[in-house]
């Protein structure tokens, strides 16, 4: 069973992370030839100020 490990910065909603789900599956099924009930999506949402971008916080990036 395919299994995708998503990492994104916290503050997208719903049905953002709804749509991520739908299109990575899609895309694995696509690729690999996976049925659609074996894929399995994760998405781990890490808070602004644990996100390092060029040795500064996104947070403090204004991101």
């Amino acid at each position: 069973m395919p299994i995708a490990h998503i990492s994104i910065l916290e503050g997208r909603g719903k049905a953002a992370k709804a749509e991520l789900i739908r299109e990575v599956t899609d895309a694995i099924c696509r690729s690999i030839g996976a049925p659609q009930q074996a894929v399995r999506v994760l998405i781990h949402e890490v808070a602004k100020e644990e996100w390092g971008i060029g040795g500064e916080t996104a947070e403090s990036l204004g991101r």
